[in-house]
């Protein structure tokens, strides 16, 4: 998505912020990573292998889905930066195979846990201490309407660990706002990731090559979305950047959902 001429970037708001963002190599992450290095953060990121356009500097190679791997990012991010100010944690997916709950076995809902809930816990309690020192920090943690929107075909774990990681996040904000920590989540829907771009290619390699059909028969699986279009990296990023920011100082406890309405519930 092109910058809309309308919304104009202080290149210098986050001039001296030191900021974690989680799975920053791609998709949705990985725009929050750009937007954020734009307006004078310094930045790292973590994967498990880096991405063209990431400076090594700005790297951490860490599989946060292990204890052994959050706790490799917590020393290193420390030892780069010194405590942090800002940490979104935007580490998710799922690979569990599809067939509703019988198919699913403890490692598939143990992956999903790692994954979606337990790597953001691990992260929060790695930085949480420095923060507290320093009374002042944010963090914002990734969700997904599919907390609200289960689908029992593919992606019962992944909903209910991205409910779970809901409703850590508003614990944890009642507990962290009085002592200067922010706490707020981020629903997305759909989102046109390459990723997503993948499985449109796969549903339209199976019905003929049509890839507008195959976006809609992904689009209908959801309830449809009255936008008629899953949302860009960049709109994901830019909502994310606002709710980072000092011009959200009062924004504590939310969830905030960005879905191009597909959500059929207030």
């Amino acid at each position: 998505m092109e910058q809309k001429a309308y919304l104009k970037i202080d290149e210098k708001e986050f001039a001296g912020k030191r900021i974690l963002v989680t799975a920053g190599t791609k998709g949705a992450g990985r725009a929050i990573f750009d937007r954020l290095l734009k307006v004078g953060a310094s930045i790292v990121t973590t994967a498990r292998s880096i991405s063209e356009g990431i400076k090594p500097e700005q790297f951490i190679e860490a599989d946060i889905t292990t204890v052994e791997g959050t706790q490799k990012l917590i020393a290193e991010t420390q030892k780069r930066l010194g405590s942090i100010d800002i940490l979104i944690n935007t580490l998710g997916g799922s690979s569990a195979p599809s067939g509703g709950v019988m198919v699913l076995t403890d490692d598939d809902w143990q992956d999903a846990l790692n994954k979606n809930l337990l790597a953001a816990v691990r992260l929060d309690r790695g930085f949480l201490p420095q923060m507290l020192q320093q009374k002042s920090g944010v963090i914002l943690h990734i969700s997904s309407i599919q907390r609200k929107m289960p689908l029992w075909e593919a992606t019962i774990a992944y909903a209910a660990a991205k409910a779970a990681l809901t409703n850590y996040s508003k614990a944890i904000s009642k507990e962290l706002a009085p002592k200067g920590i922010r706490v707020n989540s981020v629903a997305p829907g759909f989102i046109n990731t390459d990723g997503a771009q993948g499985m449109i290619d796969n549903i339209a390699k199976q019905n003929g090559g049509d890839k507008t059909a195959a976006l809609k028969t992904i689009m209908d699986s959801l309830g449809g979305i009255p936008m008629n279009r899953p949302a860009e990296p960049a709109e994901v990023a830019e909502l994310v950047a606002f709710l980072v920011s000092d011009r959200a100082a009062y924004l504590n406890g939310g969830e905030f959902t960005i879905d191009g309405g597909s959500v059929p519930t207030i």
